[in-house]
Parts: structure tokens; sequence; C-alpha cells
């Protein structure tokens, strides 16, 4: 089952019967304490952590997670299970968790598909209890190959064979806010230079039930075709914190795209160097495709 990203309510019901699991909540501690699945532990700095590039940045990365999944009980022996409310709600916030962990090395790391709003519909047990874990000794071995550094986003601004693929809001990408609704302040508007646009809600499709779901493989191959990306392509991907990002990684890596990356910083540390190009005006319209 470890192998599997994207699991079921009732696959994970299944695994916390036959497997050692640590089951992550990567919501707000107020959603946390009222209600959660069993067992849960509560880690919302997947969501709130803003990652930089420098060497300051990149260890202040490995140690804060390493030792918060640690005390989680992340040995490298349980299986990690990462959900979110929805796959939309927190922008994809488990999906975030799903990356941080890969890129740290961790062996065995699924998402909760559909999120706890699917567990519940299921009519799985919830508590508000908080359990104890026992901190284990998280097994730090990066694998940088997955995760865009600004040095390296720079260097490919020019190169045609890399897609800087923006997956933010359109009114991001337009120049319009610096981020959802200018919730957080960033020092620039626009998007990094020659990059092609997808919205990353469009990954999803939204099922009778009101949960948003990943679309087929199929489906993701047909939407990235049209802003030129194949399975072979490389891709970096970028939004405003490596969150809606990470959404967009798990939905190409699921649909056999093999050379995926996420700029973690994104446009929070980009927008923040006024030595880094951007662009502003209007695209033309093949680097972009339609919204929902």
């Amino acid at each position: 089952m470890q192998d599997k990203v994207l699991i079921s309510p009732k696959e994970l019901a299944s695994m916390l019967e036959n497997e050692s699991v640590v089951v992550i909540d990567t919501r707000s501690p107020d959603d946390y304490a009222t209600s959660h699945i069993p067992g849960a532990v509560n880690i919302h700095d997947i969501f709130t952590h803003f990652a930089f590039s420098s060497s300051e940045g990149i260890e202040t990365l490995h140690t804060m997670f390493s030792d918060l999944f640690g005390a989680a009980g992340l040995s490298g022996e349980e299986t990690a299970v990462i959900y979110e409310h929805t796959m939309n709600k927190g922008y994809g916030q488990s999906c975030r968790g799903f990356f941080l962990l890969k890129y740290l090395g961790y062996p065995k790391v699924a998402v909760l598909h559909g999120g706890k709003k699917a567990w519940d519909i299921e009519g799985f047990p919830t508590t508000s209890e908080f359990p104890t874990p026992q901190t284990k000794s998280f097994p730090l071995k990066v694998d940088p190959s997955i995760l865009v550094t600004t040095e390296e986003m720079l260097r490919s601004l020019n190169n045609p064979f890399v897609f800087k693929l923006d997956v933010r809001d359109y009114e991001e990408w337009s120049g319009i806010t610096a981020s959802p609704q200018d919730m957080i302040f960033c020092p620039r508007k626009g998007r990094i230079p020659n990059s092609v646009w997808i919205e990353w809600q469009r990954m999803m499709v939204q099922e009778d039930d009101g949960i948003p779901l990943f679309r087929s493989k199929e489906e993701i191959l047909e939407i990235c075709s049209q802003v030129g990306i194949k399975p072979e392509s490389t891709v970096y991907i970028y939004c405003l914190a490596g969150i809606r990002a990470s959404n967009t990684y798990i939905a190409l890596k699921e649909a056999g795209i093999l050379d995926v990356r996420v700029y973690l910083g994104s446009w929070f540390e980009w927008s923040r160097d006024p030595e880094l190009p951007i662009e502003q005006k209007e695209s033309n319209s093949s680097r972009m495709i339609a919204q929902i």
C-alpha cells in the first residue's frame, strides 16, 4: 500500500488496522482540535512555513521539518498519510506535506484523496482527543533533484526545454494581485518570465458529493498538452509558496510526467529580489489555458 500516492478513506481505515501508520493533519490547530482522524498529529507548519533558497533557508527547512516529522513519530518504518479538509480548501497543503517528506527522503508517504471531508462522508470515526506520539529519529536523506532553487529557476528562463509552470490563480498570473485576494504581501506583482499557465484547480474535478479529486491521467495529459507539456518534458512548477505547486506536482507525476520539480520558494521568494526579472504584460494565449 505504501507505494500508492493517493489513497481512499477505506484504504486508510484498513491501513490503520493492519500497518504502522502516522497520520498527519495539516489543517489549522482550531479545526484539528474540533475534530480529526483518530491518532492524527497536527502539523500546520506544512501550510504556513515560507521556504527560501539560501543556504540558511534550506538548512532551516531540513532542521525544522525533520524535527517536526520525527516528533510526530516518523522513523522510516511507518507510512506517513497526510490530509487536509478537501484537496482545494487548503490550497493543496496535504500535497505540500507529501512533497516535503519526499524531498527529505522519507520512503513511505501517501495523501488521503478527498481529505477529511471524504473520510467524514464515508462515516469513519473522528475524535477531539490529542494523541501523544512517541518521538522518533527522522531519517533525513534529502533528494535535491525534485526541488528547484531560485538560481536554478533563473538559469532556466531562456531554456525552451524547461517548462516554467505557473499554477496560481488568474489574477496572480496576470499581475492584478500578488497573492490570493492580496492576503500575503509580496513586493512585486507579475510572473516569472517565459512561464506557461495552468490554474492549479484545473487538475481536479468536483465530484457529485462536492469533493474535488484529481482528474484521470488522460485528462491531465490533455490539459498539459495545451501549453506544450508532454510526458517527456522537464517541468518546474511554482505558485505563491509551493502549496498549490505541490498539488500540481502530484497530478503531473500521477499522469506519468517523469521530470517534475517544485520551486518551493515560488513567488513569495522571487518577488522579494528586485534583481530578478518579472513579466507583467499580457501573455500570448498559447502560454495559458482558460480558467475553470
